[in-house]
């Protein structure tokens, strides 16, 4: 641990700010191209909160074997932060939001969870007040918003509404907000290695209870195949392990607000990954929403923090 936060100390200052802007939107991609290996594994027969429990427990396993000296907190108040990204932007988001698309459309749910960085930037300014934002950087989020319902709403316009799973999605959204804003306070005073370990451990916990709720588990057989283990190791290595470790990182050198606008990106890339990679189509609403999206960002990127 020592070692690591010399090298990042170093690795820092040396650093230009566009890497972690960079970082930001490869985890953006990420994520968004992760939709895709979700659904393949949802085919195949594994449940939403499995899939989360075991793409989380590879990514603990495998950061554990790089940070293994050190194993609690510096306090019992640190270890309860941990314990509230652990939920926050684990177990309750993922499952939180798997569970939305079993009560109301898929439109709704993605449209509803992209307002995580928006909910991240009004929660920002309340509890920082150093963290204000001027009006390019609200008004390029709004821009980012309405592409990302652009995209959303590629293949289909119709949206209905259905209490329960809305609710759930804006449940999932303002979870992540939380996740965003408080991983950064622990990064004041923890490496992103330690951090990213502890939040796997928490999240693969607080997301064990969840299981009883299932009607049924996995066929293990499934296992046998060697493209349910591609995606699986995709998931858990990649988007996981790599993706909270960078993701954390940006969130260390943007801030909250910044990093979380990258998120907007995320059902871009996953309607060019379900074009490429599932033949799906892309209408003209879909091309508008992803200009719109990128031109979001860019003006939001324009902010200077008073």
């Amino acid at each position: 641990n020592h070692t690591y936060m010399k090298y990042t100390n170093v690795y820092s200052k040396n650093s230009s700010p566009v890497l972690y802007h960079l970082l930001a939107f490869f985890v953006a991609a990420v994520w968004g191209v992760s939709f895709v290996s979700t659904s393949k594994l949802l085919d195949a027969g594994i449940q939403p909160t499995e899939i989360y429990i075991i793409r989380f427990v590879i990514a603990y396993l495998v950061i554990l074997a790089l940070t293994f000296r050190k194993i609690m907190s510096d306090s019992l108040k640190d270890e309860v932060l941990f314990m509230i990204c652990g939920l926050c932007g684990g177990s309750i988001y993922y499952i939180g939001e798997n569970t939305a698309l079993q009560y109301t459309l898929v439109t709704n749910v993605s449209l509803l969870v992209t307002l995580s960085p928006i909910i991240t930037v009004l929660l920002t300014k309340m509890m920082y007040k150093t963290e204000q934002l001027s009006k390019g950087f609200i008004v390029g989020s709004i821009i980012a918003f309405i592409g990302v319902a652009c995209v959303i709403f590629n293949s289909s316009f119709n949206i209905e509404v259905k209490p329960l799973g809305d609710l759930l999605s804006i449940f999932a959204a303002v979870s992540f907000a939380i996740y965003c804003i408080v991983v950064k306070k622990l990064n004041a005073r923890y490496d992103t290695l330690f951090i990213s370990r502890k939040i796997f451990f928490y999240g693969v916990i607080t997301a064990l209870p969840f299981l009883t709720f299932q009607d049924h588990f996995m066929d293990f057989a499934i296992l046998k195949e060697p493209v349910v283990w591609m995606h699986i190791l995709f998931l858990g290595v990649v988007c996981s392990m790599l993706a909270f470790i960078l993701w954390n990182e940006a969130i260390n050198k943007l801030g909250a607000s910044r990093a979380s606008n990258y998120l907007y990106f995320s059902p871009v890339i996953t309607l060019i990954a379900s074009v490429w990679l599932l033949n799906e189509n892309v209408s003209i609403v879909g091309y508008i929403g992803c200009a719109l999206t990128i031109g979001g960002v860019i003006v939001s990127e324009k902010v200077k923090f008073k």
